[in-house]
């Protein structure tokens, strides 16, 4: 999630397990906390794809992150000791600090890009997407209970109900994907595609409409599901991934990487770059289609053969999502299925024919 929900976040869960005895100071420190396991973001490899497989990596370990609450919480204990008045004991420190920490991966983990929660172990990252990474509806209640909070000082109390509001939040977006997921079954069932890779995800900063990404070889099929589309039968659009290509494109070490970031939701193209033919693989999970924000070189071509490039660089995208675009989507989130169909901003060339279905 972005910084400032995550700073939200970390300053609730302080103020509720500390607010009582510590006040705006477990505010204060709880938004610190909730903001460090991103500070990996300042850490370079000296590789594209590198930089982006390892954040959310050791910094959100779920191992990391409790070990080292509880050094936090030794500390505290050694230099705060308890008064009589509101004794804070070790205990207290000890749910404060690791949950302060903790929370935040375990959001981040509600998202499309994925923590790896048990760093180092060697697993692809976790991620089961309910949220968008910024939702104003999950962010505000937090932001309103804080400044109550602060103002009233009822810390405690404030916190805590802006946790629970949140927190219920999560339950309607699982619950909305839940909904999704059964709409698209018999849909699915019918294409026989009942058994492919699927993501189900909410488009940005909603959760009333959701995007399904379902991948069969060399085709993926993209199409919009919202929750006020009444009786409207689905509709799957089929793109293309450019499958022939994949066996170079992972054929080394990054985009090996890349594969255990992604799973096979990579979409495969060559360009002339510097005038050298390069192989590149765009993540079709994250951004929107048509504005996929992360697109990696993987090999170059040297003769007949395509040879993995030692570095890999990201490509900037030359699109960003416009005024008109975000009121089509609203629209469409509201209920409108004229207003925007999934593959609208794709071009041309990844077009997959024939239709399935017409949007």
């Amino acid at each position: 999630m972005d910084s400032i929900t995550q700073a939200a976040l970390g300053a609730a869960v302080g103020g509720a397990i500390l607010g009582r005895r510590l006040g705006r100071k477990a505010v204060l420190i709880g938004a610190l906390l909730g903001t460090l396991p991103d500070l990996d973001v300042v850490l370079d490899y000296g590789d594209a794809v590198a930089n982006v497989t390892e954040h959310r990596g050791f910094t959100h370990s779920l191992f990391v992150l409790t070990g080292l609450g509880t050094l936090f919480a030794l500390l505290a204990t050694r230099f705060f000791p308890a008064t009589a008045a509101r004794p804070v004991h070790f205990h207290h420190w000890w749910w404060f600090f690791v949950l302060c920490l903790t929370t935040h991966p375990l959001l981040d983990s509600f998202t499309t890009y994925g923590t790896q929660l048990f760093w180092p172990l060697d697993v692809p990252p976790v991620a089961w997407p309910i949220v968008f990474i910024i939702d104003p509806f999950y962010t505000l209640p937090l932001l309103i209970a804080l400044l109550i909070g602060i103002t009233t000082k009822k810390v405690r109390n404030a916190c805590a109900i802006g946790l629970a509001l949140s927190s219920v939040y999560l339950l309607l977006a699982a619950g909305a994907k839940w909904s999704v997921e059964q709409r698209l079954a018999p849909v699915l069932a019918e294409q026989g595609l009942q058994q492919a890779p699927i993501l189900i995800q909410p488009t940005p900063f909603n959760i009333a409409l959701w995007r399904a990404t379902i991948i069969n070889d060399d085709r993926y099929y993209e199409s919009l599901v919202g929750l006020f589309d009444r009786q409207r039968s689905l509709t799957l659009e089929p793109l293309r991934r450019n499958v022939a290509l994949e066996e170079y494109a992972l054929a080394g070490p990054r985009g090996q990487r890349l594969a255990w970031f992604t799973g096979p939701f990579l979409r495969y193209e060559t360009r002339l770059i510097d005038g050298q033919e390069t192989l590149i693989a765009t993540d079709i999970r994250l951004g929107f289609p048509g504005f996929h924000p992360f697109s990696f070189t993987l090999a170059t071509r040297d003769g007949d053969t395509w040879r993995p490039v030692e570095t890999s660089e990201q490509l900037e995208t030359s699109r960003d999502l416009r005024l008109e675009t975000l009121s089509r989507l609203a629209s469409r989130a509201a209920g409108d299925v004229t207003a925007l169909c999934a593959s609208d901003f794709i071009e041309p060339q990844w077009r997959a024919e024939p239709f399935l279905y017409h949007c």
